[in-house]
């Protein structure tokens, strides 16, 4: 895997080495590669947007910094921040960028709110996401270790426009919650109404 020579420790308490290895952790061997082939998508989307490729590179390494903590430390989490109660009917799927964010400001001292907003989106998606959100929010959903049905479309658009990507992946990933009658957390229905109903 490439890796990174951006200086994360301006926007953090620790190094990119030194974030790797307590992500190690936390994380299977698996999960772990995805965030790493996240980080190196997100800094060539930036690089395509003119944005910041330190600020896109540790929100996408950081992304999943949550996604395997126990159901505890996030129920925990949603209590004592007074966060919407209603995500305690929901799991990992969403908490882990809906509420990992928290996590990954206290314990890696990340306080740009460009970095924790791209964090908490990259799920479900806003309806309002600056270039960094977007970046990460497809940068999850086309890194090279990507393999399902449309994901090469997916990828064209993107590189083509950011925002024709957003708008197909919020489209796909309502379609396949319906299909499989799944729960949509209210705030992924108000993104989907602005991405997708509201095409900006």
């Amino acid at each position: 895997m490439k890796q990174s020579k951006l200086d994360y420790h301006q926007y953090a308490d620790f190094n990119r080495d030194q974030i790797i290895a307590k992500m190690r952790t936390m994380l299977k061997p698996n999960r772990l590669e995805h965030c790493l082939r996240v980080e190196q998508t997100a800094i060539e989307l930036a690089t395509e947007q003119q944005a910041d490729p330190t600020v896109a590179g540790l929100a996408g390494l950081v992304h999943d910094y949550a996604k395997q903590r126990p159901k505890a430390d996030f129920e925990a989490v949603i209590q004592t921040d007074h966060l919407d109660p209603e995500l305690l009917n929901y799991g990992s799927a969403i908490w882990h960028g809906y509420v990992g964010y928290l996590m990954v400001q206290r314990e890696l001292g990340i306080n740009d709110n460009r970095i924790l907003r791209a964090v908490k989106y990259h799920t479900i998606g806003a309806p309002v996401m600056d270039v960094y959100a977007q970046i990460v929010y497809m940068a999850d959903y086309i890194e090279p270790g990507r393999d399902f049905a449309g994901v090469t479309d997916a990828r064209k658009l993107t590189h083509a426009r950011l925002w024709d990507g957003v708008v197909y992946q919020n489209a796909q990933t309502m379609k396949r919650l319906v299909t499989h009658e799944q729960a949509v957390y209210p705030a992924a229905i108000a993104a989907y109404n602005v991405i997708v109903a509201g095409q900006q």
